[in-house]
């Protein structure tokens, strides 16, 4: 009998099969952001819910004399949203020449600066960026 005629798969053969499946379930996977931040941010998204602004935010815009128009605050709130897919938790919003952190699962702004007080460019206790 001649084994090299039969229909039986080599070891290299099952060995490819394996390791094929391996990296097709890896290309499946996703990040590891919750379903929970990912149904809080579609539902805020839908409800139109509105960035907040801390008391110490609101005393920093007055300050330095920043305002806001319509365009920069629809940003600032899609910048928050998605900070909030990618499971960030304080971020840090560029939006023209103003900068601002934020508490993403607040949803509040806690503070701004313009571009001459972020002249330092060093933002510390935050672990992302979204720049608009």
């Amino acid at each position: 009998m001649d084994i090299k005629s039969n229909s039986f798969l080599s070891i290299e053969q099952i060995r490819d099969q394996y390791l094929e499946q391996q990296t097709s379930v890896k290309k499946n996977e996703k990040s590891d952001v919750s379903f929970k931040d990912i149904f809080a941010a579609k539902a805020r998204e839908t409800a139109g819910e509105e960035i907040k602004f801390s008391k110490h935010a609101m005393n920093r815009l007055a300050d330095r004399n920043i305002s806001l128009s319509d365009n920069q605050l629809k940003r600032l709130n899609d910048a928050a949203l998605k900070a909030e897919r990618k499971g960030i938790k304080e971020t840090l919003v560029l939006v023209d020449s103003l900068a601002f952190i934020v508490n993403v699962p607040n949803n509040t702004v806690v503070t701004a600066l313009d571009s001459t007080e972020a002249a330092d460019n060093v933002f510390t206790n935050i672990d992302g960026a979204v720049i608009i």
